[in-house]
């Protein structure tokens, strides 16, 4: 893919770094990202990918902007309260570069609909809020084997996995959080939430997205990052593959 010269111009920061360079970079122009929620995370994740030139972006949220949302979802003002949050989205996207072809779908992921829903992706970036989505979005990946990067945050903690568990040494979601449906959802209502941490473990998750398409750096699929804002404190963990997982022990 050759670059226009306004694209040189644009993301010359990206090419002249030698871990991505011009390969790298038309790579990104090329690929499809799918964006699991724009809220919190959703909202500096989906302003890097776009920034960093993602050529087509899917965001996928049922909700509407609210009030309360404006104390971390920073893609929204309150000009916006009321809108559909990928409407919105989509705006802000518009306003910062013209090489982003967005496809909007204001629905909720099922276990029904993923697949459909998710086909095609080289990456899915899931920053919901509920377990039953996430749930239903790893199982799908792993089915469509698309790598999955995974972003969470609770008051002051946050975790981010890139999960590829039909790989034989990585594991999948269900490794991580086990298999139980009914685990109940405990939500930035019911419990509180750092605003700016939102935005730090969005962005963690854009890195690892744009790793995911360009290749850079270290491979971090089978390693956890845990954040803890109350110590200022980064952690990796090493995450094992589970045999018993039957969700991707085939």
């Amino acid at each position: 893919m050759d670059l226009s010269d306004t694209q040189l111009d644009r993301y010359a920061r990206h090419i002249i770094l030698k871990e991505i360079g011009g390969q790298g970079q038309a790579s990104l122009l090329a690929s499809h990202a799918v964006l699991i929620g724009a809220g919190g995370i959703g909202s500096p994740a989906i302003q890097y990918l776009a920034a960093a030139g993602v050529g087509r972006l899917t965001l996928i949220d049922d909700d509407a902007v609210s009030l309360s949302n404006l104390q971390r979802q920073t893609l929204f003002g309150t000009a916006d309260i009321g809108r559909p949050k990928i409407e919105a989205a989509a705006d802000a996207v518009a306003r910062l570069t013209p090489d982003v072809a967005l496809t909007l779908r204001q629905e909720r992921v099922t276990a029904d609909n993923a697949a459909v829903l998710l086909e095609g992706a080289d990456v899915v970036l899931d920053g919901c809020d509920n377990f039953s989505t996430r749930l239903a979005v790893a199982d799908a990946t792993l089915k469509l084997r698309i790598p999955l990067v995974s972003a969470a945050v609770g008051q002051f903690e946050g975790q981010l996995a890139t999960y590829r568990g039909w790989e034989p040494d990585k594991p999948c979601y269900r490794c991580f959080v086990g298999h139980d449906p009914d685990r109940p959802d405990v939500s930035c209502a019911d419990q509180g939430v750092l605003g700016a941490l939102t935005g730090v473990m969005g962005s963690l998750a854009a890195l690892e997205a744009i790793r995911v398409i360009t290749g850079f750096g270290e491979d971090n699929a089978g390693k956890l990052l845990l954040v803890d804002a109350l110590s200022f404190r980064f952690r990796t963990l090493a995450l094992p593959k589970d045999p018993g997982c039957p969700a991707c022990r085939d």
